[in-house]
């Protein structure tokens, strides 16, 4: 199995408005038609997308996938909950740290790995104005310090 990656969409927010600690790579239990339509148009939108933990695994949430205009009556709904494909010691790492430290579990990137679709998901705390400010100016700084060399 080749390791080509092609990503299909990355949540750029996602380190704007939270600060991101562990990120794990997992894998996402679709239906025919949901992969035939992220690699015919990539037409999905995470924006609003989050992981829920519940008692069976991890559910990946507002994740919105265009139906498959060729799958008629067996097409997929577009927002349903997907179930991620994680270890058991990675769920009950992610558990520990939302119940412990109080961090959410939000998806950052969607792509393929090879002919499987992995999403990347990473443990994040949300950010204060003041620290979006500050991350804001460090990267002002940083793009005027590459400007000068």
């Amino acid at each position: 199995m080749s390791d080509i990656i092609k990503t299909l969409v990355r949540n750029r927010k996602a380190k704007h408005e939270f600060l991101l600690a562990d990120s794990f790579e997992a894998g996402v239990s679709l239906l025919g038609s949901e992969v035939k339509s992220l690699r015919n148009a990539g037409a999905s939108n995470m924006t609003d997308a989050w992981v829920e933990l519940r008692p069976t695994g991890a559910f990946l949430l507002g994740f919105y996938i265009a139906p498959y205009k060729y799958a008629n009556r067996e097409n997929h709904e577009p927002r349903r909950p997907r179930q991620l494909l994680l270890n058991k010691s990675e769920l009950a790492k992610l558990r520990k740290s939302t119940r412990e430290r109080g961090m959410t579990i939000i998806p950052v990137h969607i792509y393929f790995k090879g002919s499987r679709v992995k999403v990347e998901i990473a443990l994040a705390k949300g950010k204060k104005n003041y620290d979006k400010r500050q991350s804001i100016k460090a990267r002002d700084i940083e793009k005027q310090l590459r400007r000068i060399r």
